[in-house]
């Protein structure tokens, strides 16, 4: 009997201490951030300094995993599909919001819902910018929408994949200002900043921390960044709103878990994710791309993607099904 008292208090207590050891000891082996784009883009460049300043935090090993495919929705899905115990993270762009959103429109059953995630925190945010080589005829956004009007279905872009994070902002400037262009995908911004430069193609769309070392060096020109107000790094550029077109596009990273992760868990992410975010290799790392952080905590984070998705389902739906 009193063996029998003794195991009940023993279960009773690892039932209520058990919300406490998940925080206690998380992480306890290596984390795995998984970025559902090809290295070179700035989900890639973000998540990498953001896991090195999350182990200096944490003590434990923080490891970026990249499994590009089909824009994201290849990695977003495997992410979605792994064990909620916070040890399979996400560091996923805006497009994440959109191609579900794609895939209904095309008459696909989604590869995944953002509802299956927890938002943790929001890292970085920026707009993007338009680019044309510097050595192109077009000198401002005027020239390059002008000749675009003259020679419809010519000039190309190039994305990093079909209804990424930057195929729909292009095609939301295509529709304001009125220019039909030819959409070339690859499978990374990284990838993407490379046709531009090898002249595959005729411009492109990216995020400043990917672009700012090809301004700087003079390779590439920017003709119009898609932000409510000039950015700090490029002042001189005008936006899309200034021009006359009705257009704003953020590019942000953040970082994610399955629905489904231990509360407890949850909480010590968002905890450690505050904390990496001051860590010098993540601010040097963010300050070197020129990309500015932008954090914002689970619950906030959570409004604006629902705000979000809302708009970005009627965007989808006016750039309709592509085969």
């Amino acid at each position: 009997m009193k063996y029998f008292h003794y195991a009940f208090v023993l279960f009773v207590c690892n039932v209520l201490l058990a919300p406490f050891g998940h925080a206690q000891t998380y992480p306890n082996k290596p984390v795995t951030i998984i970025v559902p784009l090809a290295p070179g883009g700035i989900s890639d460049l973000t998540a990498r300094p953001l896991a090195a300043a999350l182990s200096q935090v944490t003590g434990q090993s923080f490891i970026v995993e990249n499994k590009p495919g089909a824009g994201g929705a290849m990695g977003a899905a495997f992410a979605a599909n792994q064990k909620p115990d916070g040890y399979k993270l996400l560091v996923a762009l805006t497009s994440m919001l959109v191609i579900p959103e794609a895939e209904k429109v095309a008459g696909k059953q989604p590869s995944y819902e953002v509802n299956q995630f927890i938002p943790i925190a929001k890292v970085s945010a920026d707009p993007v910018v338009l680019l044309v080589k510097a050595d192109s005829p077009w000198k401002t956004m005027e020239d390059f929408v002008k000749d675009a009007k003259n020679r419809p279905g010519i000039l190309s872009y190039s994305s990093s994949g079909l209804f990424g994070a930057i195929h729909v902002p292009m095609e939301m400037a295509a529709q304001a200002s009125g220019i039909k262009l030819i959409h070339v995908p690859y499978q990374s911004g990284g990838q993407s900043m490379a046709a531009l430069l090898g002249g595959q193609v005729d411009v492109t769309i990216q995020a400043p921390g990917v672009a700012n070392p090809h301004i700087k060096s003079g390779k590439i020109r920017a003709l119009a960044t898609f932000g409510n107000a000039r950015t700090k790094v490029l002042s001189e550029i005008p936006t899309l709103k200034e021009l006359g077109y009705d257009v704003e596009f953020y590019i942000w990273a953040s970082l994610f878990t399955q629905k489904g992760t231990p509360q407890d868990v949850v909480t010590k992410l968002r905890t450690i994710v505050r904390q990496a975010i001051d860590e010098p290799v993540f601010v040097n790392a963010m300050n070197n791309m020129a990309a500015p952080i932008f954090y914002q905590d689970s619950p906030e984070l959570q409004t604006s993607i629902e705000n979000e998705r809302k708009h970005f389902t009627n965007v989808v739906k006016r750039i309709g099904k592509i085969d």
